[in-house]
């Protein structure tokens, strides 16, 4: 089975938060307890412009491209930029569309890497340069792959990006799962938002997140799901207030998996955040995540 990864994601930003490491660590992990073999792990070139213009505008994306966003443009993203980040960007990017393609010829596609939903079409925020996802979905519509999408997004933060460039698309679904009183400070409307308040741990989050996911899956259909499987509604993580446990978490992925199976629909996984104190235990998440689907979506692939 193929993963999707690029060495060019372990970018330096300095003392930043962001561990652009965890990626690699990632994919060492997955092979070093035999969830993934060394060949199984591709790296994707980088995606061309007219992709990434199916979600960003040219003069943005020009922008990126020779180094010219302001300085209130780099404070909205929080990133320093390189050309190394632009790199990872344009190549994060393809990695995505491949993880869906992928999903949709064998079930289950992982991209070790993505999850940019804090960008907007016209311009990048919260450490996100492109909304890879939308760019993704809207891809395989302009192939005539699918018609209809979801995105569960599960990170801490609320997809906004995602949820406003999708707000007038009635063939994707936009979920958010998020913490409510967190960045981003003014929130987008998804189709279904699930606010939760500071320190709510596994018990509410699963009941909570099952209860208003699970209804929404079974009536909207998607041909895809796009799993935003973010690692940092965990206990220790430095950017949220969530409470989560590594088992909570192991559930909640449990939940996504095992209800897209029921329902035939392939899962498009791509990462997002992750700040734990450790960086290990955000390692430790996203590799759950990974193996989890692997064990429900197709057992005996490891």
């Amino acid at each position: 089975m193929k993963m999707f990864y690029s060495p060019k994601y372990e970018v330096e930003l300095g003392e930043h938060i962001l561990p652009t490491v965890k990626f690699r660590l990632i994919k060492e992990k997955l092979i070093e307890l035999g969830i993934a073999k060394p060949w199984d792990i591709e790296e994707p070139p980088p995606a061309v412009d007219e992709d990434i213009s199916l979600v960003h505008t040219p003069a943005y994306i020009d922008k990126v491209r020779r180094g010219r966003l302001t300085t209130d443009e780099l404070a909205v993203l929080d990133l320093p930029y390189s050309k190394e980040l632009v790199e990872a960007a344009w190549i994060g990017v393809e990695g995505t569309i491949r993880a869906a393609r992928y999903a949709l010829e064998t079930k289950l596609g992982i991209h070790i890497g993505g999850g940019g939903h804090h960008a907007y079409p016209d311009h990048g925020a919260g450490y996100c340069l492109f909304n890879d996802c939308a760019i993704a979905i809207r891809k395989l519509k302009e192939e005539g792959r699918i018609v209809k999408a979801m995105v569960v997004d599960c990170d801490v933060h609320q997809g906004d990006g995602t949820a406003f460039i999708f707000r007038e698309d009635p063939t994707v679904f936009t979920c958010s799962v998020h913490q409510e009183d967190l960045y981003p400070e003014v929130k987008q409307q998804s189709d279904l938002d699930i606010g939760l308040e500071t320190g709510v741990g596994d018990d509410q989050y699963l009941e909570e997140f099952s209860r208003h996911f699970l209804p929404a899956l079974e009536i909207f259909r998607p041909q895809l799901l796009v799993y935003v499987a973010g690692a940092d509604p965990y206990h220790d993580d430095q950017e949220g207030e969530l409470a989560l446990t590594f088992e909570g978490l192991e559930r909640r992925d449990q939940i996504v998996f095992q209800e897209a199976k029921r329902r035939r629909v392939p899962v498009a996984v791509v990462l997002a955040g992750g700040y734990a104190r450790r960086t290990a235990d955000t390692v430790a998440i996203h590799v759950t995540t990974i193996r989890t689907g692997r064990h429900i979506v197709r057992p005996g692939m490891g």
